[in-house]
């Protein structure tokens, strides 16, 4: 496995596995079934500390070395998708204020999480999704506040959150220079979130509108300067893609385990699948693409340890692995035939939540403009 992390974390690591096997693999199941909030899951995942897992020590968190967190971030998703969901959006959020943040927004941020709550990245609404300047969330200056108003759609942890990192315009007419990234606290007064959405797949986790309504802020929730949105949003989700794309490879390797036991056990022309050199060479792909993936992240991890860009790379990680997800998961479910087809079985589960990594935090489209515009240039 590329994730050659610390033997240190060897201990954290397996106990992880466990957790992930035990707990989160067999329980949400059935709540992927019933759309449940899986509150008691969630309960036992902090506390074993896994929501302050790239929180700077000096912030009261773990602060893991980068690539243990991945191997963890595949575990979590091998397991359920939705539950590594949870965890990579309050991460998206943590990391557009660790980014460009003042020090007091930081110890607010990560006080909340360490309070077992999660953070939320509000950037999307109705009529902007890949295309983030056409955003209508609209920041006012007053005195020494803002006052926000506007919806935003489709957030992770919506409903669940303790603080949201919010973009809004408050400038008109400049496009994505007009906007920028507000930190708000859940409960403030005009803040509201919407029903939670009935989802295809990652059916643990939380989606929803968040409403704002008047939601008025102090001035220092300001993350950053005015009119820096845009680039704190694009940087932040550099990083999230990457989480994306180990997410992605769990999958691909949940769709590898589950063909591979299957395919020993399923006897056709008197002999297990696994004996087909057709069938073999459909899990030797899968592997294939398992590993690149790994690669591809781990590579992403070695550049940001160094302070290097990796726009470019983030962008051909998350892109890779999302395809080789869905790629994966409809491989294992050829491989069960009809019994892949069927909720009895867990292979067509895979493939509704191998869907979204072709969607959120980027659409595969989109991450292929990012590295062409690198490559041949904007």
């Amino acid at each position: 496995m590329a994730y050659l992390f610390p033997e240190e974390d060897r201990d954290l690591y397996e106990s992880v596995k466990e957790f992930c096997e035990k707990e989160v693999k067999e329980q949400c199941k059935e709540f992927d079934k019933t759309g449940e909030w899986p509150s008691k899951i969630y309960d036992m995942a902090m506390d074993m500390g896994l929501h302050m897992m790239e929180v700077p020590e000096a912030y009261g968190g773990l602060e893991l070395n980068r690539t243990t967190n991945l191997a963890l971030v595949e575990l979590m998703a091998a397991a359920d998708a939705g539950f590594a969901t949870s965890f990579n959006a309050s991460s998206l959020a943590l990391n557009a204020i660790l980014i460009s943040g003042s020090e007091e927004l930081k110890h607010r941020a990560c006080k909340i999480l360490e309070e077992k709550k999660f953070g939320a990245f509000a950037l999307t609404e109705s009529d902007a999704g890949s295309d983030a300047g056409a955003g209508k969330t609209v920041a006012v200056r007053d005195g020494d506040s803002y006052v926000l108003n506007g919806r935003k759609c489709f957030i992770t942890n919506g409903g669940v959150a303790g603080f949201y990192v919010v973009t809004a315009m408050t400038k008109k007419g400049v496009g994505v220079s007009g906007m920028s990234a507000f930190f708000v606290e859940a409960g403030t007064p005009g803040l509201s979130t919407g029903a939670e959405e009935n989802k295809l797949g990652i059916r643990t986790s939380n989606t929803c509108d968040v409403v704002l309504d008047n939601c008025r802020i102090p001035a220092e929730n300001l993350i950053g300067k005015e009119g820096e949105g845009f680039k704190i949003a694009m940087k932040t989700l550099d990083h999230g893609r990457v989480l994306c794309a180990c997410a992605a490879a769990g999958i691909i390797q949940r769709s590898i385990d589950e063909s591979v036991a299957y395919a020993k056990e399923r006897i056709a022309f008197g002999k297990p699948l696994i004996k087909n050199q057709a069938l073999s060479f459909k899990i030797a792909d899968m592997a294939i693409k398992a590993e690149t993936s790994r690669q591809m992240a781990a590579h992403c991890a070695a550049l940001m340890d160094r302070g290097m860009p990796y726009s470019k790379e983030a962008a051909m990680a998350k892109a890779f692995a999302a395809d080789g997800a869905m790629f994966a998961a409809s491989e294992a479910i050829q491989i069960f035939g009809g019994y892949g087809y069927i909720h009895e079985y867990p292979v067509e589960k895979l493939l509704r939540d191998a869907k979204i990594f072709q969607i959120y935090e980027g659409t595969c489209e989109i991450c292929r403009m990012v590295v062409a515009g690198a490559v041949i240039g904007r």
